[in-house]
């Protein structure tokens, strides 16, 4: 394992991030690990050297960071010997911004922060959050009153550094803008893979520019991208997009990817997933790849994408099936780039 730094920041944190959003029981009915479950994974990921864990407040209402902080805690881990991350944001009810008593339990005011913040430091059973995160953008809160709150939680001790998540690159500068000197995003949580490289067109350019890490959710294409789904077959009982359709992909161009990455996978002696996220690893721009897993050996194997490699003749393979459409203004700001 590899460790990059995350941003322009001093941190480092390994390559492959260990997604918790299978703990617990709900999330759309991606959450099913239970205490033990999570426990083996936990253990799994540290073994395999990563010491960066991501989860969120909405993941299974909570259930998610209760059960990696007492995953941790079971292994005698030492708290400064992993870097956690977690997000706020969505409703922590079902009548969250509906009525009285969860009419504020939802969105980015300073009051939500402030509460999820609290919340989710009890339910991980620690003082502090490496990273915490907005989980998207919160259109009826001024950005100035969010980043205030996130600002007072870093001086207050309680969270060593802010990021964002699924926002658009001038939602990222103008809350960088308004930010206090230690409360500016450090890093950008965003969808990207082989089937979604809409990243590579905005997002990554500015984060480059800005010093703003990347890490990547889903970049199997939630599973998409395992091999299980295959053109004129049916969809395999209890996959995640079973149950929940996402994200959006070009199904078609999908299954024409599956099959390329099978012939090369038989041709390495590798597997399409492992495959798959060692070629988000090696992008630019790139500091750490989430992945998730339901069982030890689909984390194993995806472990093995930090030692794999591609060729450079592999690359313009796949990128001729998913390279994605030149929009304007970019296929314009290519000329000028040749000029």
């Amino acid at each position: 394992m590899k460790y990059r730094f995350l941003g322009n920041t001093g941190l480092r944190v390994s390559e492959l991030c260990f997604g918790c959003m299978t703990f617990g029981q709900g999330f759309f009915g991606i959450g099913e690990v239970a205490e033990d479950g999570a426990a083996a994974l936990v253990k799994t990921a540290l073994d395999g050297g990563i010491n960066f864990f991501d989860t969120a407040d909405i993941y299974s209402r909570g259930e998610s960071e209760t059960l990696l902080g007492a995953a941790l805690q079971r292994l005698g881990i030492g708290r400064d010997s992993v870097v956690i991350a977690t997000k706020v944001r969505g409703p922590m009810s079902d009548a969250a911004g509906k009525g009285l008593g969860d009419v504020n339990n939802v969105g980015l005011s300073r009051k939500h922060i402030v509460a999820g913040c609290e919340a989710s430091l009890r339910r991980l059973g620690t003082d502090h959050i490496d990273l915490y995160q907005i989980h998207g953008p919160d259109d009826r809160t001024p950005i100035e009153e969010t980043m205030r709150a996130l600002e007072d939680l870093v001086r207050a001790g309680k969270v060593r550094y802010v990021g964002a998540s699924n926002l658009a690159s001038w939602q990222v500068v103008k809350a960088n803008a308004v930010a206090g000197a230690g409360a500016r995003f450090v890093s950008l949580q965003a969808y990207y893979s082989l089937l979604g490289r809409e990243l590579e067109l905005d997002l990554i350019p500015m984060c480059e520019d800005q010093g703003v890490g990347i890490m990547v959710w889903s970049p199997l294409a939630g599973g998409f991208i395992t091999g299980k789904f295959r053109r004129g077959q049916e969809a395999p009982q209890g996959s995640r997009r079973t149950n929940f359709d996402f994200p959006p992909v070009d199904k078609e161009k999908g299954y024409d990817l599956v099959d390329k990455l099978d012939a090369i996978a038989a041709a390495k002696g590798s597997t399409i997933p492992r495959l798959a996220l060692a070629w988000v690893l090696a992008q630019r721009g790139i500091t750490s790849v989430i992945t998730g897993a339901k069982r030890v050996e689909q984390l194993r194997d995806n472990l093995a994408a930090a030692d794999e490699t591609w060729s450079a003749e592999e690359l313009a393979e796949v990128d001729a099936l998913t390279a994605p459409p030149r929009l304007y203004p970019y296929w314009m700001l290519a000329n000028f780039k040749r000029s």
